[in-house]
C-alpha cells in the first residue's frame, strides 16, 4: 500500500516539472552511490545531510517529486504524519532523547533543493550560525507559525489540517 495521497496528475506535473534535473530524485532513481542511505522503503529515503547542523542530521524525502512545503495541501497531511513518524523512528536507532529532536522545512525561497525533503536533526546544533538556519517561531492566535523560514513538522501538520499552505508569513 502506498503511503503517498498525491493523485497520478500531481505526480505527471511534478514529473514535467524537472525532476530529471533533480538531485534528490537521484537518491532513489539514479546516483544512489552520492548519498549516504541511512534508511528506505517503497515510499521513502533517508540520507545523511551533507552539511550536517548537528551531530545527527538526515534528510528525508518522499520518491515522487514535490518541490516543497509550499505545494503541499490538505491531502498531503498523511504523508507527512508518515515522515514525522519515520524521522522518530530514525532518531530512535540513534537513541536521541525527545526533547533534543528538531524536524522541519525549510521554506523556499529558504531551501536548498527543491524537493520536498524533512530534516530529521539531533540537537544541540554545532554553532549558532547553524542554529539560526532553522528558527521554530511559534504561532499567536490563529496562526500555527510565526514569521520564518522553516516549518516544524507538527506545525505543518496542523497548517495543512485545516485547509491552509505553508508560507513564510504566519500562517
Amino acid at each position: 500500500m502506498t503511503t503517498t495521497t498525491r493523485s497520478e496528475s500531481d505526480a505527471a506535473k511534478h514529473a514535467i516539472s524537472g525532476t530529471s534535473l533533480c538531485v534528490f530524485c537521484q537518491a532513489y532513481s539514479g546516483n544512489r552511490d552520492a548519498f549516504n542511505v541511512i534508511w528506505e522503503d517503497a515510499d521513502f529515503i533517508a540520507f545523511r545531510d551533507r552539511s550536517p547542523a548537528s551531530l545527527h542530521h538526515f534528510l528525508l524525502i518522499p520518491k515522487i517529486h514535490i518541490d516543497s512545503v509550499k505545494n503541499l495541501t490538505k491531502q498531503d497531511t498523511d504523508m507527512v504524519r508518515r515522515m514525522e513518524t519515520i524521522g522518530n523512528d530514525i532518531l530512535n536507532r540513534y537513541q536521541v532523547p525527545h526533547t533534543h529532536r528538531r524536524m522541519g522545512f525549510h521554506i523556499p525561497p529558504f531551501n536548498s533543493a527543491h524537493h520536498l525533503h524533512l530534516h530529521v536533526q539531533a540537537l544541540p546544533y554545532t554553532s549558532l550560525a547553524r542554529r539560526l538556519e532553522y528558527p521554530v517561531i511559534g504561532g499567536f492566535g490563529t496562526f500555527d507559525k510565526g514569521f520564518s523560514w522553516f516549518a516544524e513538522v507538527s506545525q505543518t501538520i496542523r497548517i495543512l489540517q485545516r485547509g491552509s499552505t505553508v508560507g513564510t508569513f504566519p500562517c
